[in-house]
Parts: structure tokens; sequence; C-alpha cells
């Protein structure tokens, strides 16, 4: 069956970094990269287009056709999901709204070769990692603009934006340096909302056990050429457990406007968390709690006909406060911790087509700072902490990032060639300049077999947690070389009418690898770069959908299966692993969608979690089974749910000692209005 989807402009990424808190920090920093880089980003958005191009490229012409044509985030230029000699995971919005979870981050953990490991439920907190890497290494993009945090991979999934205001995901699986730039080392996930279509008005409402509730309101105006979407959204509950208690709140804006020189894109986000954090990072301190305050706005035009250049720039602050004791603190302790983080990029990527392929090229900037009573080095001048009073920050912390990219695209009958590089300059690490090669390729042998594979490097660079945290039973340690890896993949791709599919594996020789470590278990756990984790795995997908095997209704819909095997060598002295080693060796993902009667349907998701590692110092990880389910009557306009989380109330650990809730049981309706 096919749908008309409107084809998505390529989304691309810039960074920038290194900031001192004076105007001309920056740019004594780098001097002319610095010049150069704005210079050709300012120029790029106020220069004339049509004066220089001319021919319309078929890629952006709006078209009826299926997943396989859709536009994903793999190359720096715009590429088909058939094309992409990678693998690149999409899952839709049909897939979104017939899942049996709530929040972004309880739908990624059925994602092949997903980790995800949550300390807060419904989208409270979690740490998501791809093919083994840790969490810090998965960059996270809203929109194809980077969101992801300097200070700590615990933030990344700071969102905007609710589930229920997604309208598809892609996860690119494996390093993507050269696509979006450092610290996408194992992995890349770009989230898209639901900001085009016609005009309509949407209320969704639920609750269920542990007094959760959740209110979700959007709505979309189009007029023309200029689309606008408004979403709103607010959940709280008393949590399952004592100290899981949340209250979280979020509101995004998207306008898109086109016109004859171009289009224009601009998002703005805010969403604030408040929760408690039992045993988030230590067992010994049970009863911490933390808030999180996150604004992120950017704004992006894309122009041209024949050389296609798409500016932009974009804002994310990020502040924090964490309380190790949230009630009857003890006696020695100081006070609570409290960060800000400020983030500006800016990015340049510019392509052209001609009969020898597709060629990219451009220029990224990022500077990444913090502001903190822990965390980098000391202030001269205290800086009082915005809405806390009588709090200062006392220290801070500046880096500017500058990356060049290069990228060329053959696409011939059967065989697909991509090559590129990033050339990178990191003001943390002197004046040297890195450079980080990529090369994929694929053949299709027949319309259904594909063969691809894959070779590239890629690099993270220590965040400031890493570099400066200092508490109780941490030590950071500001001497931290980024990492670096060199990776190779390959497999076979499948597709026939009503099956889809595919069978890899990949190797990663990791160096420098970062994580907290110790000798003892009386020591402190202490950040070192560890010399050398070698990391290799194999994948196995498939998707099977009857209805369009036979032509005709049939009871089940989808099935689809997903098993992930990861293995990382150590082949350093043995130590105890905070994060790196401790990784989810065999996972196995099941669903089943299906009708029932009418309107009436099921979905399933069942999974199987065997980790490598210690949740404590004497107990491994158990392997676990987890069921889940969602039961909707659906209309056009209107939709009924009830979701069953864990249905069979498993117990089970995603990580050290916070045991994750039992079987919780939700229900809500949603409801949409359509303006002609």
């Amino acid at each position: 069956m096919k749908k008309t989807i409107r084809s998505i402009n390529r989304a691309d990424v810039f960074t920038f970094k290194r900031w001192g808190g004076k105007a001309y920090s920056l740019f004594s920093a780098i001097n002319k990269p610095v010049r150069i880089g704005v210079l050709l980003a300012v120029y790029t958005t106020v220069a004339d287009p049509e004066f220089v191009f001319a021919q319309t490229d078929s890629t952006k012409v709006s078209m009826e056709y299926d997943l396989d044509e859709v536009e994903v985030s793999a190359q720096r230029a715009p590429v088909a999901f058939s094309q992409v000699a990678r693998i690149v995971s999409v899952i839709s919005r049909e897939e979104i709204e017939a899942a049996p979870v709530q929040s972004i981050q309880e739908l990624l953990e059925y994602a092949l070769s997903v980790d995800v490991r949550q300390r807060g439920v419904h989208g409270v907190q979690a740490d998501i990692s791809v093919r083994g890497g840790s969490f810090d290494q998965t960059l996270i993009l809203l929109n194809g603009i980077n969101i992801s945090d300097p200070q700590t991979g615990h933030h990344a999934l700071n969102l905007p934006v609710s589930l229920k205001n997604i309208r598809r995901i892609e996860i690119l699986e494996g390093p993507a340096a050269r696509v979006f730039g450092p610290n996408a080392f194992s992995g890349a996930i770009n989230i898209i909302t639901s900001s085009e279509g016609e005009s309509n008005l949407k209320f969704d409402v639920s609750g269920g056990q542990h007094k959760l509730a959740d209110l979700n309101i959007s709505g979309n105006l189009s007029t023309g050429a200029w689309n606008q979407f408004l979403a709103f959204d607010r959940s709280s509950s008393d949590g399952y457990i004592a100290n899981t208690d949340f209250k979280t709140w979020n509101g995004f804006y998207q306008t898109k406007l086109n016109t004859r020189p171009g289009s224009f894109d601009f998002q703005i986000g805010r969403t604030n968390k408040a929760f408690g954090a039992n045993s988030f990072y230590s067992a010994s301190y049970p009863d911490q709690f933390e808030e999180t305050k996150t604004t992120f706005a950017s704004l992006k035009f894309e122009s041209g006909k024949k050389i296609h250049l798409t500016p932009s720039v974009y804002w994310r602050r990020n502040q924090d406060r964490f309380e190790l004791f949230r009630n009857e603190p003890a006696s020695w302790y100081k006070g609570h911790n409290y960060h800000l983080t400020d983030v500006f990029g800016s990015n340049l990527n510019a392509w052209f087509a001609s009969r020898w392929g597709k060629t990219a090229f451009g220029v990224e900037i990022r500077t990444e700072n913090v502001w903190s009573n822990v965390l980098g080095e000391p202030l001269t001048n205290p800086i009082e902490v915005p809405g806390e009073s009588g709090q200062f920050f006392t220290k801070s912390y500046s880096r500017t990032i500058l990356s060049y990219f290069a990228e060329h695209s053959v696409y011939l009958n059967k065989l697909t060639v991509s090559a590129g590089a990033m050339a990178n300059w990191i003001s943390d690490l002197g004046f040297e300049w890195h450079i980080y090669p990529g090369l994929d390729a694929s053949y299709a042998f027949t319309e259904n077999l594909k063969l691809y594979a894959s070779g590239s490097s890629s690099l993270r660079m220590p965040t400031f947690t890493d570099l400066f945290y200092s508490g109780p039973t941490n030590l950071g340690n500001p001497d931290l070389k980024p990492e670096k890896s060199v990776n190779i993949e390959g497999g076979i791709k499948l597709s026939f009418q009503g099956f889809t599919g595919h069978a890899g594996t990949y190797f990663r020789k990791g160096t420098n690898l970062i994580d907290w470590i110790r000798q003892n278990e009386t020591d402190k756990w202490q950040t070192q770069n560890l010399t050398r984790i070698n990391t290799s795995g194999a994948e196995l997908s498939g998707n099977l959908f009857p209805e369009k095997i036979w032509n005709k209704p049939v009871f089940i819909t989808k099935l689809g299966i997903n098993y992930a095997y990861c293995e990382l060598t150590n082949e350093t002295n043995e130590v105890f692993s905070y994060y790196v080693l401790d990784n989810l060796k065999n996972k196995l993902d099941i669903e089943v969608s299906h009708k029932i009667w009418s309107h009436l349907k099921g979905s399933w998701r069942i999974s199987y979690q065997d980790r490598n590692g210690r949740r404590t110092a004497t107990e491994t990880y158990e392997p676990f089974w987890l069921v889940n389910t969602r039961l909707m009557w659906k209309t056009p306009s209107t939709e009924l749910y009830v979701l069953a989380s864990n249905l069979f109330d498993t117990d089970y650990y995603d990580l050290g000692t916070i045991a994750q809730p039992g079987r919780w049981i939700s229900f809500g309706i949603s409801h949409q209005i359509k303006f002609k």
C-alpha cells in the first residue's frame, strides 16, 4: 500500500566551540578559520540564489512512493532510503501510534542494536547507546539539528517534544562523524516532528496507576506556503517506588515558510523536568533529586536549484540542579550542584548533482560552554545562578570545535559508492587538525538482494562531567584524551513484496575509550582512557506484512523480529567498569500488530535482554523477558487506548540497583479535529 508523503529536505548539522565569557574570545581562539566559516554562512544566507541556480532537483518534488523513496539523513547530500549503503532504521508515525509505549525513550528500547537504560520512567531520564557504545557516544538530533549536551549524555534526551508529536525517527547505526561531526561515535538518532500536513487540532489525555497523568495538545496551521506547528505536553506521577515521582512539561513551536528564494525552517522549544532520582548515580544515596530546564532554538534556510545551500544556526541551554540529599542532608553536605551549559552552533552544507553523482561539502562551528559550582576551572568573579537565590557559579569552561566536510556519492545501475571525510579542529587539543574518512558501498545483485559494506573512523570528546566532576564517590580527570575508533561493517539487505530485512556484522576498534573505573571496590570511580576496547557484533532483522503478500485482509498486520549480539573485548588490565564494559550482549525484540474486530486493534512488544557487567559488587545482571501490549479502538479522528507495560510484572534492572517498574496500566483518549 502506497502513501503520499512529502519529501523531507536533508537536515544537516554544524558545531561550535570555546567561549571565554568575552565578546572576542571565540575569534581570538581560532582566528581565521572562524571568520571564514561565519562569513561563508552569512553570505549564503543573504545571497539571492536565483542569480546563480537554475534547474529543479527531482528529489524535492512531492510524489507518491513508499518507504524506499523517503529521504533519510545518512549522507551529507539527500539520499533515498533504498540507496543508503548503511543500516538506517526508520520508525514511522504508524509504528509510533501502534507501539505500547508512552515516551520516546520507551519506543527506542525496541529499535535494533539500541540500548536504553532508564533511570526514570516515562521519559524522565534515560541513557541511550547504539551497538555497544556508551550513552555519551550517541548523537541526538531534532529535525536534523544537533541537540546533544556537552555536560553529560544523561541530558541528551531532554527533548522539548512529546512522543505524541513525533512524525518519524531515523536511527543511523554505526559511526557518523563524516556526516554529523564529532560525537556521532557509535550512532546518530534524528527525531522528526509532525510539522507538515493539513490544518488540525489534536488533544490527547491519558492516566493510569501511580497517579500518572499526561495531557498533550497540539495544532497545525497550514496556509499555502506557510506551515506552523505548536505543541504542549504536561505529565506527572507519584512514582512506582519511593522517590521516583516526577513532574514534567514541554512546549514546542515550529514554522516552515516556502518563498521564491528558498524555504525557512524555525523551531523553538522548552522542557522542564523535576524528579526524584532514587539511587541515580550511587546506591549509597537513594534520596537524590534533580531538576533540569532546557531551551532550544534553531533557524535553517534552504535554497538553490542547481547548487543547494543549507545554512543554519542554533542555540541550546540546559540548566541543572542536582541534590544529593532531597531531605535531611548529612552534616558534611556542602550544598547542591548547579550547572548551566550554553551551546551555540552554525553550519553550512552545500551539494550539487552532476553526471558523476552528488557532491557535498560543508563547514560547521560550535562552541560549548559550562558555568557551575563543580565543573570547570575557577572563575575570578562568581556569577549568580539564574533562578536560585543566594547560589553562585564559581567555575566555568569553554571549548570550540571546527569541522570541514567533503563527500561524493555515485549511484550507478546496481552499484552505490559514497566516500567522504571530516577535517576537525578542537580548541582543547591545540592547533592540530585531524582527518576522519569513511567509505560506504552497496551492490544490488537483484531487485530483492543487496550487499553492503562500510568502513569509517570517528571520535568523541570527553564531556565536562568526564573532565571535572568530583564527588563523594567520583573523581574527574582534566587530562583525558578524545576517544577514537576505526569501524568496518557489512551484510545483506532483502526486500520483497510484504517483507524487508537485513543480516549484518560489524567490528569497532576503539582506542582511548573513556570510562569511570576503579581498581578496587573501596576506591573512588575515576575517569580514565582505556587503552583499547574492541567491539564486535551481529544483527538480524525482518519485518513481515501479510496483507501486502496476500493482497487481502489478514488477522496479523505486521510481524517484526530484531536480534542483536554485541561483544566487547578489553585489552587493558582487569578493572571495575561503570559504563563501557557494561553492555547489552543479547537483545531480541518481537513485534506483533493485529486486528481484533472492526476498529479494535492490538499491538504487542516482547523483549529479551541479556547484559554483561555487574549491577552490584557481588551480583551480575540477570537476563529477563518483558511484554508490553496496547489495545486500541481507532477511527480516523478518535482513538481510545489501554496500555500495559511489563504485563507479567517481571523484576528487572536496567542499571545498578535501580529496580524498574512492575506492571503499569494506563489508558487514554486522543481526538483530532481537521480544518478544511
